[in-house]
């Protein structure tokens, strides 16, 4: 089986549609094909399938399935561990705006990488939650939202 076949069938087992590289892809679909493959070819089908997981299975994020929030994705899944992703970590992802950080981040196009800018972002969240303090109230935390 070929890197571009094992991308292929694990699109189609989390339900995403794969779309000429031509065409804006809708919630659901993506044309990154080879991010996905150099994702696999770096960490392992293992790694892709729980960045696609993250994405695929998670409300909201669907819509990050190009270049900058697949390896996003791929970042925080290495730095949280992949022993580490479980219940709680989807449930985070459920409740966090990545899509709404995403844009935020297109406000830094050309100063700062895309990848780099929203996964300080996203980090920023995992950190509050699965952190050494994540268990600790900060009373001076403004944050509303994970």
């Amino acid at each position: 089986m070929t890197v571009l076949d094992c991308v292929y069938r694990l699109c189609a087992e989390f339900g995403i549609r794969i779309v000429d590289p031509r065409r804006y892809p809708r919630i659901g679909e993506t044309r990154a094909v080879e991010t996905m493959a150099r994702i696999l070819r770096r960490h392992g089908e293992n790694h892709l399938r729980l960045v696609l997981m993250t994405l695929a299975e998670t409300a909201n994020n669907k819509a990050l399935l190009d270049e900058v929030g697949l390896w996003m994705a791929s970042d925080m899944v290495c730095a949280r561990g992949a022993g580490h992703i479980d219940e709680a970590w989807l449930k985070l992802w459920d409740a966090m705006p990545v899509g709404e950080l995403q844009f935020m981040c297109q406000d830094l196009r050309g100063l700062v990488p895309q990848r780099h800018a929203l996964n300080g972002m996203v980090y920023e969240r995992i950190y509050r939650q699965f952190g050494p303090n994540a268990d600790q109230l900060d009373l001076l935390d403004d944050r509303r939202r994970p």
